[in-house]
């Protein structure tokens, strides 16, 4: 149950598309003066050494975030990437790349006074990484760790005082029941409080049940009469390869997407701007694209 690390992954391209679309909005839920509360349902560790021994063994990285930022553009970056690598620039010293933060600190970078994050992670040894890595913060009680199964104990949070609450949904579904339960999490947090923004990462993998959740997330928002953008960001084949002495290889994730609920609705055409760009540079193959679907 408890095999995966986000560590060995960070940086990668998937990370690249949520954490741009994330940063995104926490900065629109800033334009209010009313607090909000932000909700992370698998937090992991917080923070991820790009140098590390985890990320050095998959360099996922090399393909995804620091390909980015160690491109030069011809045009310069849409506002949305560039926001992105100036966030992460924020954790490094000047011209090096060695800290990658995951959602928690990206999540508590634009909090102020009144707002509040509450991160949820289950497995042992990056729940303590997280807690250590969050008290560097010396935040106090704006930022709430529990080592519970955030599927569950995100409903005692819904809806918030403030009625202004962001949902960050990004399980590894490494577990096949993860897709069935973040479609009942959403719906059930919607009957909580309909008003919410949700945010839903999913890997696009040839498995019936990755094809499915986006559409349930669909469905779910159709029927509540809201409004939801469904992004995706390929950068190769899903194709099984052979290697050398004729032994099935497979890709490593392809694809992943984002589906949002209650989104801001400036942030369709930020991404219209963006997402080439991100097509453009992290492309490994000519299978590359991006979707970028609304509804609502």
């Amino acid at each position: 149950m408890f095999s995966y690390r986000h560590a060995f992954h960070a940086g990668n391209h998937a990370d690249v598309l949520k954490h741009m679309v994330l940063l995104a909005l926490l900065k629109h839920m800033t334009l209010k003066e009313t607090p909000f509360t932000v909700l992370d349902t698998h937090a992991g560790a917080g923070l991820y050494r790009l140098d590390g021994d985890y990320a050095q063994t998959s360099a996922e990285a090399s393909q995804g975030f620091l390909k980015l930022a160690q491109t030069s553009p011809a045009q310069p970056w849409a506002p949305l990437v560039q926001d992105y690598l100036d966030m992460v620039a924020g954790f490094n010293a000047v011209g090096q790349w060695k800290i990658y933060p995951g959602s928690p600190f990206i999540c508590q970078q634009p909090l102020r006074g009144r707002d509040k994050l509450k991160l949820f992670e289950l497995h042992p040894t990056d729940s303590k990484t997280l807690t250590a890595n969050v008290a560097q913060l010396e935040v106090g009680r704006q930022v709430a760790i529990a080592r519970e199964d955030g599927f569950e104990a995100v409903k005692k949070f819904l809806p918030p005082p403030s009625r202004r609450a962001l949902l960050l949904c990004d399980p590894s579904y490494e577990i096949k029941s993860d897709y069935g339960r973040v479609a009942a999490m959403v719906a059930d947090a919607m009957t909580r409080f309909a008003t919410g923004s949700y945010m839903v990462w999913y890997p696009i993998i040839p498995r019936p049940e990755a094809h499915d959740l986006p559409r349930k997330l669909r469905t779910l928002a159709n029927k509540a009469g809201k409004s939801w953008l469904d992004i995706s960001l390929t950068v190769k084949s899903s194709k099984l390869l052979q290697d050398d002495a004729g032994e099935t290889v497979r890709p490593g994730l392809p694809a992943s997407g984002v589906f949002l609920i209650n989104p801001p609705f400036t942030l369709k055409a930020q991404l219209a701007l963006a997402l080439p760009q991100l097509v453009q540079t992290l492309k490994q193959d000519t299978h590359a694209r991006h979707t970028l679907e609304s509804g609502g």
